[in-house]
Parts: structure tokens; C-alpha cells; sequence
């Protein structure tokens, strides 16, 4: 798993690449949280490139949407098809803020 983090606008940008499984879901919780923690509040998580996502992966999503709650915000964006699955089969389509794109999810 690869993550490069960008800042657009006020959005810290976080593109994924790889699987977001039970091996790489721990260290992508941990920095995410680091974010949190130094008052970044705001993402847009892009899964163009992201191959799998096991439900560790869906665990962090969630996490992170729970602690944004209120004071924050989380958006998904570039769900390629493999993705969209596990999103539509697990039903976080329609609980987490889901973009087309990411300049869709920037504005």
C-alpha cells in the first residue's frame, strides 16, 4: 500500500494505491489519525488506484468518518470498479460521502 498526500484547499488529499487489507489497514489508521491529531480535519480519499479493499480497510474508513463527526469531514473519491463493489455489497455507498472524481469531491 502506497498513500501520497497532497493539500488542495483546505482538503488533505490521501491517494491510495494497492490492496487496504489486514496488513496495510494499521499503518494507514495510524497516519490518518496523526493528520487528525495535528488538526487536519478535512479528506478526500482517492481509490483510483487501490487493487483491494478487505474489510479491515472499510474498518478504518468508518473509524475515521466516527472521529470527523462534528468537527470534520471525509469524502471518497475515483471508486474504480473493484472498489465501487465492495462499497455497494458492504452498503458504505450510501453511508459515506461518495465523488465521481476528486475535483467532484473538492468543491
Amino acid at each position: 500500500m502506497e498513500m501520497v498526500e497532497t493539500q488542495k484547499n483546505e482538503y488533505k488529499v490521501i491517494e491510495f494505491s494497492g490492496n487496504l487489507d489486514t496488513a496495510t489497514s494499521p499503518d494507514v489508521e495510524k497516519r490518518v489519525n496523526e493528520c487528525i491529531e495535528s488538526g487536519d480535519l478535512k479528506f478526500v480519499f482517492n481509490f483510483e488506484n487501490t487493487k483491494y479493499m478487505s474489510s479491515s480497510g472499510l474498518r478504518v474508513l468508518l473509524a475515521t468518518a466516527k472521529k470527523l463527526r462534528g468537527k470534520g469531514e471525509l469524502k471518497i473519491s475515483n471508486l474504480n470498479s473493484v472498489i465501487e463493489e465492495v462499497f455497494d455489497v458492504s452498503g458504505f455507498s450510501s453511508i459515506l460521502n461518495v465523488y465521481t472524481t476528486e475535483e467532484e469531491a473538492l468543491q
